[in-house]
């Protein structure tokens, strides 16, 4: 049978960013094109690659490329859309790109392109049925080869550059709570859906009945799931350290062994990303939500472990001789606190997020502190000697893994920086001084802070506006439909129980 044979008059794939842009901006490391030269030898064994980045939301964006584009994006970038710097977690457009955004990106005007370049590094295949897919991050830039100002990933990148000056690599730890449930026959959201209008939430019932923390029993109710997600997690070389049921029914906490920063953001948003989708693909759902709007659940966190190494002589600052935290450590966690409510937008990031900050829930501390291996405070001091180092228990496990991590790792630089001492506030002593207990007055902190030095002007006006967006929607439908107090929302259920 005759089939006829396609083809195009173009060197180049179409969305090709520009051609040797990686090159004409000596965009890669050395390690960087070396490990871009294996991928190009081993393309031939690849049937479709995942071009992805994380959203200002720290969601994963993507496009799915055909081996052959990839060839060529790998080193001339790809066009993409900047419609995910513009809109909200209800995708209603927060920034005015049909004139001014008024974040100081002209290239956002017109819903202009930017180039998305791939990092070699983060190549690796899905361990998934079905064509032989790859998945890649990318960074963002400016076409003048000019990291692009609303790029999450290079704000972490200058935090860790910050270390590398004074020979010091962070450790960083994930520690992150989840609910799998199984979903229920229904409608698929679309009805009533829109620019920020969504859709009904999946229906969903709960694995298990909960409230037996750690019992066996519930975990081998969810370890037909959870034991293969576990080899799939291996599989992509994640470090992965255990996984366990929580208090609440189907609850996983799942942690990881230490790693380096932008290892652990990188590591945290794939994983989202495949456990989401590894539930879709079996009739389950999956949900980073902090407190789902399903009877007798309980909060989830995601606490984020911390320690500072020497890079000359790989020394735990932290590990202070006789035991304890050195003085350092306390330094660090000083920074932690003095901007504890500022940044608190990039850890606690969702209307949604500040319900663990409730009487309700004694294990979701508000109060400025910190303490040793106490639970109930907002920041404790774990292990001892050359493992000594902090776990910060403020994040949700919605927060975009970049800006989170960064937020964490330039207080603390900043305390460091400062004359070393005893800490202002001694193991076991709180403030009065609280975080925000709410969006709003996240928000509020957020603009009067110093947010701006860490992001830049243009990611922290931009994150202002999305979240002003986000919270003006959810006041509006709770003064028409004027819900009970203290109880999760419909809207915030609508809002992020199937996106995140």
């Amino acid at each position: 049978m005759y089939s006829r044979s396609w083809s195009s008059p173009f060197s180049e794939a179409g969305g090709t960013g520009r051609p040797a842009f990686v090159t004409e901006f000596g965009l890669w490391t050395d390690e960087q094109a070396a490990a871009a030269e294996q991928i190009e030898a081993s393309l031939d064994e690849i049937d479709l690659v995942r071009l992805a980045f994380a959203d200002p939301h720290g969601l994963a964006r993507s496009k799915t490329l055909t081996v052959d584009a990839f060839r060529s994006v790998l080193r001339n970038g790809m066009d993409f859309s900047s419609g995910p710097f513009i809109f909200d977690t209800g995708h209603a457009a927060a920034l005015d790109f049909l004139a001014d955004p008024g974040v100081g990106v002209d290239e956002i005007a017109g819903a202009g392109s930017f180039v998305l370049v791939p990092d070699p590094l983060t190549f690796q295949v899905l361990p998934h049925e079905g064509p032989r897919t790859a998945w890649v991050l990318g960074d963002e830039y400016l076409r003048d080869g000019s990291p692009h100002p609303l790029s999450a990933r290079n704000v972490l990148r200058q935090v860790v550059a910050r270390y590398a000056a004074r020979d010091l690599t962070p450790v960083l730890g994930l520690e992150v709570e989840w609910y799998l449930t199984r979903k229920l026959a229904g409608p698929p959201g679309n009805a009533g859906n829109g620019f920020g209008l969504q859709g009904a939430a999946p229906k969903v019932e709960a694995m298990n009945s909960g409230y037996q923390f750690n019992l066996d029993a519930n975990y081998d109710s969810v370890a037909h799931f959870t034991s293969p997600l576990a080899m799939k997690l291996l599989e992509l070389g994640l470090p992965l350290r255990s996984i366990e049921h929580e208090s609440g029914p189907g609850q996983i906490e799942t942690t990881f062994n230490p790693m380096h920063a932008l290892d652990t953001a990188d590591a945290m948003l794939l994983f989202r990303t495949v456990v989401k989708q590894t539930a879709a693909r079996q009739g389950y759902h999956a949900s980073f939500m902090a407190l789902p709007r399903v009877d007798s659940f309980d909060p989830c966190g995601w606490h984020l472990h911390q320690s500072v190494m020497d890079s000359t002589n790989g020394r735990n600052l932290f590990a202070a001789d006789g035991g304890g935290i050195s003085d350092q450590g306390k330094a660090y966690i000083d920074g932690l606190l003095s901007r504890a409510r500022d940044l608190c937008l990039l850890s606690v990031p969702t209307v949604n997020g500040y319900r663990r900050m409730g009487a309700d829930f004694s294990l979701s501390p508000t109060r400025l502190g910190w303490s040793y291996e106490d639970r109930s405070a907002m920041i404790r001091v774990v292990g001892g000697g050359a493992g000594t180092h902090i776990e910060n228990r403020v994040g949700e496990p919605t927060a975009n893994p970049y800006l989170n991590i960064a937020a964490q790792l330039s207080a603390g630089f900043d305390g460091m920086a400062t004359e070393v001492g005893a800490s202002t506030r001694e193991s076991g002593e709180e403030s009065y001084e609280t975080l925000p207990q709410d969006l709003g007055e996240a928000l509020e902190a957020f603009r009067a802070g110093q947010a701006a030095e860490l992001l830049g002007k243009p990611l922290a006006a931009t994150l202002a506006k999305l979240k002003e967006s986000e919270l003006s929607r959810y006041e509006a439908w709770r003064a028409a439909e004027r819900p009970a107090d203290g109880q999760v929302t419909e809207w915030e259920q609508r809002e992020y129980f199937e996106a995140f």
